[in-house]
């Protein structure tokens, strides 16, 4: 991909022309999601990491493959001896 044709530099420049500001307001909505969650979770005493996991799980409707996965660290856990 040395040389690029004009058509292929008009499409990335307009690609870039409209990504980089959904990026950056990604980055902007990213913070102020981070914030909420520090202050809700602050506020009733849970690990800021839970929430958003918990977030994340709800939000990809994904609890039952969450489970599943547990289950498998738990038996390798089980199994090494790793357990408290």
């Amino acid at each position: 991909m040395d040389m690029l044709s004009g058509d292929q530099k008009i499409k990335l420049n307009q690609l870039f022309n409209e990504c980089l500001p959904v990026m950056t307001e990604i980055e902007t909505l990213s913070g102020g999601l981070t914030d909420t969650i520090k202050a809700v979770a602050e506020e009733l005493e849970i690990k800021p990491g839970i929430l958003k996991k918990a977030m994340r799980v709800a939000h990809k409707a994904s609890l039952g493959q969450t489970n599943v996965d547990h289950e498998a660290l738990n038996t390798v856990l089980i199994a090494v001896g790793k357990t408290l």
